[in-house]
């Protein structure tokens, strides 16, 4: 079996910490969370002390995301404990740390315990500039926030910043989606990232598909998809993933290793991982993850036994999302599954054929045309393996 991470190249493990705590859930948002109580804060924070220090010392973990919920919805001070707990138990500091933070929960004493940390990227989940849009997401705050937010993260002086911006929302036209992009780009962050608004179940806005309040236009999502793209290469900023947009040198190093299958430790409640040959889960419920972790038995949800076909797959599926596509050859002695590069040959040579694809030697990318499908093209690999 062809554990994850072994590879041609140097071996990267990343470590993913789940902050589960949101003052209010957006309509859109099918992440773990929990309103932010006191006692369950501590808690929280114990028992992320015990996992941390079951993360393995003789690796370099090379980069670090905080994500949630809202991690930056902590006070200063638990900031502090939970960035000291994690240093202390790592072998030396990552080369990236990203976090992700609300506009509404941007603080400079938080930035400063951040930076002082070593947090290389902030995150910030904008949304949109325009408040009505805001509204219907369920978002809490509003454009005024972002500016504010934005003027303490500058000056805190972060070496990388992202924005997140959400298209395809009910009632949004093409004009409000290309003045967000021009909006965001004018306040010069490093890294754009920008996701089609999708409806997961058990969230508002599924509720709200059901019922017929809203609906989905496949056709109306590719406009914004192409007009996006078009204008964020005008403006500066360089796809190298589907949703993803950066200046030179400011790809987020986190995620390409996720999508290039390496290894990867989450930690806290609903936290996934990829490590020594598995997947897992930790339990989406607070007091289940936390009474484990207590116990000395960190409970594991969800397991899957990785083998070499299950990863040269998903390098597949994940890589074909990136600009830079899969080199095969690369993949393959990554995880050795001849047999199931063979049986995908069919189907590459036809994503080629019908346009969606190119291919150079061992390297194979999607273009333009591929791109748009992309989730489409996923599925079908993931068939082809199945059947």
């Amino acid at each position: 079996m062809n554990k994850a991470g072994e590879s041609a190249v140097d071996p990267v493990l990343s470590v993913y910490c789940h902050v589960p705590f949101c003052a209010s859930t957006c309509d859109f948002c099918a992440f773990y969370q929990e309103k932010p109580r006191r006692g369950d804060l501590d808690r929280y924070l114990a028992a992320m002390d015990t996992e941390f220090a079951l993360l393995p010392k003789d690796r370099v973990v090379d980069t670090v995301f905080w994500g949630g919920g809202t991690p930056g919805l902590l006070a200063a001070k638990d900031l502090e404990r939970l960035g000291r707990s994690l240093l202390d138990n790592l072998k030396q500091p990552p080369s990236e740390w990203t976090i992700e933070m609300a506009p509404s929960a941007v603080k400079e004493d938080k930035l400063a315990v951040l930076r002082d940390l070593g947090v290389t990227r902030i995150s910030m989940g904008v949304q949109s500039f325009h408040p009505e849009l805001l509204e219907s997401l369920g978002r809490l705050h509003r454009p005024n926030q972002i500016y504010t937010a934005w003027e303490r993260v500058q000056a805190a002086g972060f070496p990388q910043t992202n924005l997140d911006l959400m298209f395809a929302i009910p009632n949004q036209s093409i004009e409000q989606w290309e003045a967000d992009i021009r909006e965001a780009a004018r306040l010069g962050p490093t890294h754009l990232s920008t996701y089609c608004l999708t409806f997961e179940e058990d969230t508002a806005l599924y509720v709200k598909l059901s019922q017929g309040k809203v609906s989905i236009d496949e056709e109306r999502e590719l406009q914004f998809y192409e007009r996006g793209w078009e204008l964020l290469a005008e403006l500066g900023y360089a796809q190298y993933e589907v949703s993803n947009f950066a200046k030179p040198d400011a790809a987020c190093l986190h995620n390409v290793n996720t999508w290039r299958m390496q290894e990867w430790i989450g930690c806290g409640p609903s936290a996934a991982s990829q490590y020594e040959g598995q997947r897992y889960q930790r339990p989406s419920n607070l007091d289940e993850w936390a009474k484990g972790m207590e116990a000395g038995l960190p409970p594991r949800t969800e397991c899957v036994d990785l083998d070499a076909s299950i990863l040269l797959a998903d390098a597949l599926v994940f890589g074909l999302r990136m600009n830079a596509g899969c080199d095969l050859d690369l993949i393959a002695k990554q995880f050795p599954a001849p047999d199931v590069l063979a049986q995908l040959e069919p189907l590459l040579s036809r994503l080629a054929r019908e346009g969606l694809a190119e291919r150079e030697g061992s390297k194979i990318r999607l273009t333009h045309e591929g791109r748009l499908v992309c989730d489409a093209i996923g599925s079908s690999i993931l068939e082809t393996i199945a059947d």
